[in-house]
């Protein structure tokens, strides 16, 4: 040992405190305290489970010998209620009565048939004692409770057939004792369903159902809680139901006792505070609506606004079901797609199942004639002060809204009817009708909204009309009365032809049929068009141009709570994030877009008329102060690339759905959506999201695209050429010169290695041989399947009848001539032509409406079937041509080839309309027929103002369609113009909704294959929304020209000269360019446009002046010999002009030149 140690040599105790075992075999041993830790705590368990299965037993014990005991006294009630009605009956029935009954409430079992038998015995006592009432007082009100009470647990349990001694019994309790079953209603109006789903009932059970239905809802005050309750039980348990049959097939017996006032509150009541509704099916909802609407149509009385507020809120809920559901069953529905309908899931297939007759016929109530009118019948406004006013206007605009939205087939009778209505109004000075389109005009321009938007701030400053589009109900109130007038007036715009829009004011009213007085009555005058003009203005530019700092506020997820005011205080962030029916102005399933279709298509149709009848100031429409003009064409250049750079990125996303997504869908009670309704859902949430991100990029554009009139005609024409020249660069990588372009492509885009086997098959694709005489069936041939690569230059060889080629090289002319010979041949109207266009009196052309049914006779003819492949084939062929001739068109106005044709008004609207969304999207007006069928527009004018009963003229709501066979006969063809419209006769009230489906079948259904196959084709070419820019009549300047007077010196500035005629470094012009232009000022207007179609084939001068002119305007010498006439080549717009030595001499040979139309050559 050492000396200095001083420590011990002990192994120190490890002490482990983990309390995990050591597996290090070279430890020291391991602790005990693990060990015993780790016993303890199963010894606790065991414990722990030992007590817990002893307290288990123990209740299993007292709960058994708790059983044990009841059945044992019941029973023992049971062997002395036997004995009771098993001895001989010595007393009055109630006496026995008396004894038997807590005998009874102790004993019975619903369950058990025994005891169903037994409670016969005890009710045969009851009915021979009778409903006196010196009877109710054998027993204490509580066994009566309990009693009653106890029959509809026994009623729930028993067929219908041995119910009704029961039933009796029980009304005579409920009449004296109301809240004796009320914790029960619920119970007892479901039991009452099951016994109305019978088919024969006798008259006696008939009368006592009725009484059973109806005793708990007048059994007391109206204002007494069970008696609210019993109407919520009668509403929500029993006319959601599905076979109520007795009351379908008699809803009378019902109605006469009920308070359909409290019925309608109570409605109101649940659903504005969501009150048991979260648990309805969709079926159920339909269900209470129709019921709902059968009683009130049986009710004797009017039930005023409460019924108006009822069917407002249930609509409300089942707008997307009842239109995907009713429209499905319609005769004219397109069927949906079927990837759609086998996705269903099984929670869907009640809520898409087929609507039953019945129940379709309530619905069709809603919307007929004598729906309509008995809704307004019940409905009278008083006129108290504006807010009353406003308040009665917003509660029908509401309904109406809401009943279009349900309806959309429906949408020009409802507003028809509407609109041939008067509107009942009380005021301190009588009562008084007023025209429901003035009713609401009234109504909607005393509005603060209204008054607040038409002043100059809110053109001056347009976020100042963010601050209405927040949700509230007073404002609510306030859009839905905005919202409903903007609909009649539109309606009355379409049917209302100019002489009548503004009348002459000293037109004797005796010369007025009531068709006429009723438009003229309901229309506005001048100060109150140009106060409508203001406001839709200054509504609709902050919709297109600040959309992004909208639509946050007003496209909130929709509660029913504010739909009338009422506000429940709750909010969650689960209901937020299911909540995907957005809701404006109180209505589930509209937003702010709804609100800016309708400002738009209102103003829309007012401009159209204006442009065709000038009533406003030419510059009324503008609104420059809004831009900064001096840089505005820059800066829609700028947003129009980010867009399409924006279309190319999401190309990609834009199909792309997450089906988990559906699942989501929820309505604001919690009910999940059907499938059909989810997608509908999809697709608005896409449509918000879509204009959402238009207007984040391109608000300048979206003003251009919706209300292009505000922004002047020729900064709109510059735009429309700039997009033309950037689409160019675009598509031909920069190389917007053709010849450059066609070196690009032959040497490989770019490269100069030679040609390239890819670029002579492009440039072989955009070459064609065409033959003089068949231009259009050549070029249909050779370049249909190029589709929009027909905006690429083209390179046309003509042949002549040897096919040899004709002398000449395509510097841009025979391009121009070839465009102008294929529109000539393909425009080209009756038997010379190709029948795909025809012309009215003024020579305006319009597709040919008979050509689908002209060949489909053809057809006919050689025994083919719509269902034979080749009658598609041939039917999809012609589709094909008015396609083709569609990009054609196209061409030109791609390349700014003017051509010398004129389009109807009506066609040329369509063209507009296609860049707004869809062809669809043109609706048809009177005054529009006027280009069409002139004749037919006079018939329906003399039809308007006919004064005598419309009835005598034999008419009904078909139309006669006139088709050419294949020799030339013609046949008529009778087609309804609605659902049985060959028995729906013509009257005095449905007169202008015939004249508006003869309008529109005439506009619209007849051409629409043609229509629709042409604006494809011209869309290919041009971009629908850069003619969405122009009004028809700005159309027409943009195919064919100027019409204004011939700017001469425009024209001079402009002018190349060649060979001995080009001006030299003196800058001095030849004599006879001298005499040339001197002898063009001389000419009238009309012999300059002469001269200008005999060099260039029209006689109109482009938009931008004569520098846009394609080929530029030429003149090249004609040589020395004076009696030769001045020739052309219009490919090249080239003049010949001879070396005349007199300026008589030049003019006369000039005149007689475009006089004759001689002297044409190609160079």
């Amino acid at each position: 040992m050492f000396p200095t140690f001083t420590g011990t040599s002990r192994r120190p105790r490890n002490v482990n405190l983990s309390g995990q075992r050591n597996t290090n075999p070279w430890a020291s041993g391991a602790s005990g305290a693990s060990t015993t830790v780790a016993q303890a705590q199963a010894e606790r368990e065991k414990r722990k489970k030992e007590r817990d299965e002893l307290n288990a037993s123990k209740r299993l014990q007292r709960i058994w010998r708790g059983y044990r005991g009841r059945q044992g006294f019941r029973q023992m009630c049971r062997e002395e209620y036997d004995a009771l009605y098993g001895q001989q009956m010595d007393h009055e029935p109630s006496h026995r009565a008396t004894t038997a009954l807590p005998l009874l409430l102790k004993l019975f079992d619903a369950s058990k048939p025994d005891d169903q038998q037994r409670l016969d015995l005890f009710v045969q006592d009851l009915v021979r004692l009778g409903s006196a009432p010196s009877n109710f007082v054998l027993f204490r009100e509580n066994s009566w409770d309990r009693l009653a009470r106890l029959f509809v647990g026994a009623l729930e349990r028993r067929p219908a057939t041995s119910s009704y001694a029961i039933l009796g019994i029980l009304m005579d309790i409920v009449r004296k004792r109301p809240v004796s079953i009320t914790p029960m209603i619920n119970q007892y109006y479901k039991l009452l369903s099951r016994y109305f789903e019978q088919s024969n009932v006798s008259n006696e059970q008939q009368e006592i159902l009725s009484t059973a239905v109806t005793v708990p809802l007048v059994s007391g005050s109206e204002q007494d809680a069970h008696i609210l309750r019993a109407y919520h039980a009668f509403a929500f348990s029993f006319l959601t139901c599905s076979n109520l049959s007795f009351l379908q097939q008699d809803p009378v017996q019902i109605a006469r006792n009920v308070n359909l006032q409290v019925l309608s509150q109570s409605v109101i009541d649940a659903y504005s505070g969501r009150e048991h509704v979260g648990t309805l099916s969709k079926n159920g909802s339909l269900w209470l609506l129709a019921h709902f609407v059968a009683l009130n149509r049986a009710a004797p009385t009017t039930q005023g606004s409460k019924y108006l507020e009822a069917l407002y809120l249930q609509l409300s809920l089942l707008v997307d079901d009842i239109r995907i559901r009713y429209s499905r069953q319609a005769p004219h529905s397109h069927s949906r797609d079927k990837g759609d309908a086998s996705e269903h899931s099984e929670d869907d297939t009640e809520d898409s199942a087929p609507l039953s007759t019945w129940l379709l016929g309530q619905l069709d109530f809603l919307v007929d004639e004598d729906g309509i009118s008995e809704l307004l019948s019940r409905f009278t406004s008083t006129i108290l002060s504006s807010d009353r006013l406003s308040e009665e206007a917003s509660l029908l605009a509401g309904y109406t809204l809401v009943l279009l939205r349900c309806f959309p087939s429906h949408s020009d009778d409802i507003k028809m009817r509407l609109f041939q209505s008067d509107i009942s109004t009380v005021s301190s000075f009588g009562s008084t009708s007023t025209p429901s389109v003035k009713y609401f005009w009234k109504a909607a321009s005393n509005t603060d909204i209204f008054r607040s938007i038409v002043q100059p701030k809110a053109q001056q400053h347009p976020t100042f009309v963010v601050a209405f589009l927040q949700p509230g109900s007073a404002r609510d109130r306030e859009w839905r009365t905005l919202l409903l007038f903007l609909e009649l007036y539109n309606f009355l715009l379409r049917v209302t032809d100019d002489e009548d829009f503004l009348p002459a004011e000293n037109q004797l009213l005796s010369q007025q049929s009531p068709a006429t007085l009723r438009i003229r009555s309901s229309g506005l005058d001048m100060d109150e068009l140009k106060q409508l003009i203001h406001f839709l203005k200054n509504l609709s530019f902050p919709l297109y141009y600040n959309l992004p700092d909208v639509m946050p506020s007003a496209s909130r997820s929709g509660r029913l709570g504010s739909l009338m005011g009422v506000s429940s205080g709750k909010s969650s962030a689960q209901e937020e994030t299911k909540a995907t029916q957005t809701s404006f102005a109180g209505i589930i399933g509209m937003d702010v877009l709804n609100l800016r279709s309708a400002s738009t298509a209102t103003m829309r149709s007012l401009y159209e008329r204006d442009s065709r009848r000038r009533f406003l100031p030419s510059d009324f429409w503008l609104m420059t102060s809004k831009f900064d003009m001096d840089g505005f064409i820059s800066a829609v250049v700028l947003e129009e690339q980010q867009k399409e750079q924006m279309a190319e990125d999401g190309d990609d996303s834009d199909d792309s759905e997450d089906s988990d997504a559906f699942d989501s869908f929820h309505t604001f009670t919690g009910q999940r959506l059907s499938r059909a309704a989810q997608i509908e859902k999809r697709r608005r949430l896409r449509r918000v999201q879509r204009e959402q991100l238009l207007a984040q990029v391109g608000p300048k554009l979206e003003i251009l695209r919706n209300m292009p009139f505000v922004i002047p005609f020729e900064v709109r024409v510059r735009i429309f050429r700039q997009f033309v020249y950037l689409d160019k660069a675009k598509r031909r990588g920069g190389h917007v010169d053709p010849d450059r372009w066609r070196l690009s492509v032959i040497s490989g885009e770019g490269g100069f290695n030679g040609p390239t086997a890819r670029g002579r098959d492009v440039l072989g694709r955009h070459s064609a041989r065409v033959k003089r005489g068949q231009v259009f069936r050549d070029a249909y041939e050779q370049f249909y399947t190029l589709g929009d690569g027909l905006k690429e230059p083209i390179q046309i060889t003509f042949v002549d009848q040897f096919d040899q080629p004709e002398a000449g090289i395509d510097g841009g002319g025979v391009t121009k001539e070839f465009l102008t010979t294929v529109t000539d041949e393909a425009f080209m109207p009756g038997p010379e032509g190709h029948n795909l266009f025809t012309t009215n009196s003024q020579n305006l052309l319009y597709p040919n409406p008979s050509a689908f049914d002209d060949l489909g006779e053809v057809l006919r003819h050689y025994k083919l079937s719509e269902s034979d492949a080749k009658w598609r084939e041939n039917m999809a062929d012609l589709a094909r041509h008015y396609e083709f001739l569609g990009r054609v068109l196209g061409k030109c106005m791609y390349e700014g080839i003017l051509i010398d044709k004129a389009f109807a008004g009506f066609f040329l609207l369509k063209w507009s309309a296609s860049g707004q969304g869809s062809m669809t999207d043109y609706r048809a007006n009177l005054n529009d027929l006027r280009d069409l069928d002139p004749e037919l527009y006079h018939g329906l004018i003399r039809l308007k103002n006919y004064s005598e009963d419309v009835k005598d003229l034999s008419l009904d709501f078909t139309i006669t369609d006139q088709v050419t066979g294949p020799f030339g006969e013609a046949r008529n063809i009778t087609r309804p113009l609605c659902k049985n419209g060959e028995d729906i006769p013509v009257t005095n009230t449905n007169r202008p909704l015939y004249i508006s489906y003869v309008t529109n079948h005439r506009l619209v259904a007849q051409p629409y294959r043609q229509t629709r196959a042409f604006l494809k084709g011209l869309g290919s070419i041009i971009n629908p929304a850069w003619l969405s820019m122009f009004n028809q009549l700005e159309l027409q300047r943009l195919v064919g020209g100027d019409s204004s007077e011939i700017d001469v010196e425009d024209l001079r500035r402009n002018t190349q000269y060649s060979g001995l005629y080009q001006v030299g470094d003196d800058g001095i012009e030849h004599p006879t360019i001298q005499m040339f232009w001197r002898v063009m000022h001389e000419f009238k207007d009309s012999e300059r446009r002469e001269v200008l179609k005999y060099v260039t084939s029209t006689p109109r001068a482009p938009l931008l002046g004569f520098s846009q002119l394609s080929p530029h305007f030429s003149i090249r010498d004609g040589g020395t010999d004076e009696e030769r006439l001045p020739s052309t080549s219009t490919c090249v717009n080239l003049l010949k002009l001879p070396r005349y030595n007199t300026i008589e001499t030049l003019k006369s040979k000039l005149l007689y030149a475009i006089q004759s139309g001689a002297g044409f050559d190609l160079s």
